[in-house]
């Protein structure tokens, strides 16, 4: 075993190296920095300009068509940043590079004129490029020849995830929306820079793990292309048998084109809305350049992706035509769950009854402060065990750590103590972010559990029961919001409801989200596995443009029809595709040959 791996191994916290809690604790600044920032860009944009707390006074659609593109382009850039990394610079020089561009991007942002706000997207989108993919690549080096903990220390991992995410819309959301929007971008480029500090000073902790680009193992390939030869598992252990299968230069054609196609529509949508421009200003038969443009990328796409798979054996082909359907279920699965940062949002800042008084005040203080307190008090133990075997080693990251925690400790007591003081008390918008975060946190095992059982369905039924949920969250909203008049912009449904629908929307994901990149690792050949990740990716990213066209719908559907309608849609069309998912359970299963 590699002596660095054996060495990380030495100094242990709940049973794993020292090493995945320095990670686990920069994801999490790295979470809070981005949904804490993220769940405050369409309140700002929106916010109008004469009031207490001015925004940009932008309409919804325009607001949304921006973080469509933005949040598309945080899925495509990681596909360059993990290229970049194992090429060139290592793992961990990328999750440096990503950390320290994040940071100026937030700074920029905290400036709040227009050419610093959208540098600040930009550089946020570039910085994730290089974080995002590489700090798991950390992870699964660290844990080579220890496959056993693996899926324990991702599981950590990810709740560094959750935990960054959870304080992050809460304490940037607080600040932005009783002290101003720079306070809220601020905090969060605040901790990012702590992150990177954290990270940067616990470099002796790896080892080499992570410093070096991926050494580049040359193929043989045979003379006869269509010669077929097993593939091998990890383990040893032989699968299906597959073509050697190299990109022809038609394929690098379709690539090159698709993407161009895909950026010009994802760059030219805000344009057009935002600045009544346009990157492909003509028309061919009453069509729009930018519908040609769209059209003409997917349609290369999918001449790419079928021509790919068609030059496979059956069984190979069966997989990934099973991996391609998955895919098209997360687009839609995405598509509906990522309004919660953008109309699910703007319904919690307008259409939601957040006043409480009296009895009701006390009650929800109450709980905010369990649900705030609780999780902070185990993450701090967990910084004391890291400090307590690590201070000889790293102390300057442990300070940095330490100084981070203190921050947090007081901004939570400060923001406790200011709610407890109000005898009227109005919950904050961005507050109901956190409600998924948390639902995450608590229902995870139960469903783990439910994984590891008899019952253990499979995964076009798990995939039909998410987006079922996912249906079913928007079917309590629309109940709720029933008795709103069309084109009305403010009203008073209880919160009841969105909380409901939130849970829904986590127990929908937790059956969906974290099965995608678990089937395509055991479905995808090796030699496909880096075009299949990306088509993966750009899946999320169809799936996050999509979200945010959608409900950018909002005042035009709720004027003409109502705000329940609005929900309605949104209903009825992920639970039809989850019917459809477990109604090709028998075609899935088939197709997977004997993969569960």
């Amino acid at each position: 075993m590699n002596t660095d791996i054996e060495n990380l191994f030495k100094d242990k916290v709940l049973g794993h190296p020292a090493g995945l809690f320095i990670l686990f604790f920069t994801e999490m600044w790295e979470r809070f920095s981005f949904y804490g920032m993220r769940i405050l860009l369409v309140l700002f944009l929106t916010a109008p300009i004469l009031s207490d707390n001015p925004g940009w006074e932008w309409p919804r659609e325009h607001a949304l068509a921006l973080i469509g593109t933005y949040a598309s382009l945080l899925y495509l850039t990681p596909i360059i940043g993990g290229w970049i990394a194992d090429k060139i610079t290592g793992y961990r020089m990328a999750v440096v590079l990503g950390c320290v561009i994040m940071t100026l991007g937030h700074a920029s942002m905290a400036l709040e004129t227009t050419a610093s706000f959208y540098l600040g997207l930009a550089l946020l989108v570039i910085g994730t490029g290089f974080f995002k993919p590489n700090i798991t690549s950390i992870i699964s080096e660290m844990y080579k020849g220890k496959e056993s903990k693996k899926d324990g220390a991702y599981t950590i991992f990810y709740m560094g995830v959750n935990a960054g995410a959870f304080f992050g819309m809460m304490l940037c959301g607080y600040l932005a929306e009783n002290y101003g929007w720079s306070w809220g971008f601020g905090l969060a480029g605040i901790f990012m820079f702590f992150g990177m500090l954290q990270f940067l000073l616990a470099g002796k902790i790896f080892g080499n793990v992570g410093a070096k680009p991926s050494k580049v193992h040359e193929v043989e390939i045979p003379q006869n292309i269509n010669e077929e030869r097993p593939e091998l598992r990890e383990d040893g252990v032989e699968v299906a048998p597959i073509k050697l299968n190299p990109f022809t230069i038609f394929d690098y054609v379709l690539i090159v084109l698709s993407s161009i196609g895909g950026l010009l529509y994802l760059f030219n949508d805000p344009l057009e809305k935002i600045y009544d421009t346009s990157l492909v200003p003509f028309e061919i038969g009453g069509m729009s350049g930018t519908n040609i443009v769209v059209l003409a990328a997917l349609a290369m796409f999918l001449i790419l992706l079928v021509t790919r798979i068609a030059r496979y054996l059956p069984i190979v082909r069966d997989r990934l035509i099973a991996v391609s359907i998955f895919g098209l279920f997360t687009v839609f699965f995405f598509a509906f769950f990522e309004q919660s940062l953008g109309s699910m949002t703007l319904f919690a800042q307008d259409y939601t009854d957040r006043d409480l008084t009296g009895n009701s005040a006390m009650i929800f203080k109450i709980i905010d402060a369990l649900l705030t307190t609780v999780p902070l008090i185990i993450i701090s133990w967990v910084i004391y065990l890291l400090v307590k075997k690590t201070h000889n080693r790293i102390a300057m990251s442990n300070i940095a750590l330490v100084i981070a925690f203190i921050g947090i400790w007081g901004l939570v007591i400060y923001r406790l103590y200011d709610k407890f003081n109000q005898t009227e008390l109005q919950v904050d918008a961005t507050w109901f972010g956190i409600l998924n975060s948390f639902f995450i946190i608590t229902l995870a095992p139960i469903f783990s559990k439910w994984w590891e059982s008899k019952y253990n369905p499979s995964a076009a039924v798990k995939y039909g029961i998410g987006l079922i949920m996912l249906g079913l969250g928007f079917a309590i909203l629309s109940y709720g919001a029933s008795d709103i008049p069309p084109g009305a912009m403010t009203a008073k449904v209880s919160m009841v409801f969105l909380i409901l629908a939130y849970l829904m929307h986590t127990m929908g994901e937790l059956c969906l989200s974290p099965l995608g990149l678990s089937y395509l690792s055991k479905l995808v050949p090796a030699r496909m596995i880096g075009f299949m990740f990306g088509v993966w990716y750009l899946a999320i990213a169809v799936g996050q443009k999509a979200a945010n066209t959608m409900g950018g719908m909002i005042d035009k559907i709720s004027a003409e029809y109502s705000m329940g309608t609005f929900f309605l849609i949104f209903t009825l069309i992920p639970i039809s595709v989850g019917v459809i998912s477990m109604l090709l359970n028998p075609v899935l299963k088939k197709l997977m040959h004997g993969i569960r």
